[in-house]
């Protein structure tokens, strides 16, 4: 979460496409690239994306304890949900990769502390109230980080990199275009909230 203030957020139907885009992101100054598990193409994706050299890849939208065995099994370097539930948490916790859950309420903020996690994706994050609605959520809870993602867009990025919890923002903004124009927004991105 510290490594870039923006993690792409991608969703790849082609996986002979998921090299150049990695290439492109990492170029352009974001290695940390989530795959999000919403598509067939998505595990193959991950597989050549970390083919690129600096590229920390992960598996995003990962909703059950079948997915979770299978990304860490393809070696994802860490993995995202939408949301957080004990099964889904505690093989990732066993096999000690990094994990992002997703969190809307202080709710689900408690149950991560009691599973000893500390950082969380906020999500969705316009649709929940925003940054508003996070720095209510945040204030009692000091101990805890966050990513929002869901609505964060380039305009509003660098307001929500400027709240202190805020390590970084997924976004998927960045991913559209020429390898060129990735690799441009990539770069663009890569200075936001710094």
């Amino acid at each position: 979460m510290q490594v870039s203030p923006v993690i792409p957020v991608l969703v790849i139907d082609d996986a002979a496409q998921a090299q150049p885009l990695a290439q492109a992101l990492v170029a352009g100054g974001l290695r940390v690239l989530e795959v999000t598990m919403r598509t067939p193409a998505a595990l193959d994706a991950m597989t050549e994306m970390m083919k690129v050299d600096g590229a920390i890849v992960g598996a995003g939208t990962v909703i059950n304890a079948r997915q979770a065995a299978q990304v860490i099994d393809a070696g994802a370097e860490f993995i995202v949900s939408p949301g957080l539930t004990q099964h889904i948490a505690d093989p990732i916790i066993d096999a000690n990769v990094p994990f992002l859950p997703g969190i809307a309420n202080a709710g689900d903020i408690m149950r991560g502390l009691d599973l000893g996690l500390t950082h969380f994706k906020f999500f969705p994050a316009e649709a929940s109230g925003g940054l508003k609605a996070l720095k209510a959520l945040a204030a009692p809870f000091g101990q805890c980080r966050f990513c929002p993602t869901g609505g964060v867009s380039e305009a509003s990025a660098p307001e929500w990199l400027a709240f202190d919890p805020v390590l970084c923002v997924g976004g998927s903004w960045v991913t559209s275009g020429t390898p060129q124009q990735v690799e441009a927004k990539a770069r663009a991105a890569s200075q936001l909230g710094r």
